[in-house]
């Protein structure tokens, strides 16, 4: 059976997406599917400041009243799948132009699906600011980048430009939340699914991958 191409439309800043690309990452690991995981960038608010924006601030505004709940539910979800995930210990959303450009340019270095996972977990997990030129130089030079390489890329205005039309040419295709996954160019999921939704996405891919093989 040949390896699967996995496309995967994120946000670093969402957490569903955090959790919905572990279970993936999971789910492929214990049943021994290989696969291509190919990262495209998504803005969930493209009009976010460079310093940022306060989430509860933004979700009160949103939706009225504390947003508490809403935070327990989406760490109960992450807990589900090993993740030890506090979202108060980030209480911003950065902008993220500068973090999908990097993971753009991993692609062709091989590294970008654990560029991309790290960068999840600087933010939520470390609390850091993955929009500082400074923070992704230091986390890209452990994935094939030098420092001085990750922060050119990061800061170069005509990269970033490409980044912002590759995210708003998947918002104009029809995606219109994330995380959205897309299996051998043919089965798409959208959300943060379970594990044996993933499972059987996997397995009807796989089938397919199978019989075109055959």
């Amino acid at each position: 059976m040949s390896e699967i191409q996995i496309d995967v439309v994120t946000d670093i800043v969402c957490p569903w997406c955090f959790i919905g690309v572990v279970r993936l990452h999971k789910v492929l690991a214990e049943n021994g599917i290989a696969a291509r995981v190919v990262h495209h960038p998504f803005f969930l608010d493209p009009s976010v400041p460079p310093e940022g924006i306060d989430v509860a601030e933004k979700l009160r505004k949103r939706f009225g009243g504390d947003p508490s709940a809403m935070f327990a539910r989406v760490e109960a979800e992450a807990r589900k799948s090993g993740i030890a995930l506090d979202l108060s210990k980030q209480p911003r959303q950065r902008p993220t132009a500068a973090a999908h450009t990097l993971i753009r340019h991993a692609l062709e270095k091989g590294t970008q699906d654990a560029l991309a996972t790290a960068l999840f977990e600087a933010h939520f997990m470390d609390a850091r600011n993955v929009a500082d030129p400074d923070v992704l130089a230091e986390i890209g030079a452990r994935f094939g980048f030098s420092a001085e390489e990750a922060r050119r890329i990061a800061t170069d205005p005509a990269e970033l430009e490409i980044t912002r039309q590759e995210a708003a040419a998947a918002a104009e295709g029809g995606i219109s939340g994330v995380p959205f996954f897309v299996f051998n160019r043919q089965l798409a999921l959208s959300g943060c699914q379970p594990e044996d939704v993933f499972e059987q996405a996997l397995a009807q891919a796989t089938g397919a991958s199978a019989a075109a093989d055959a």
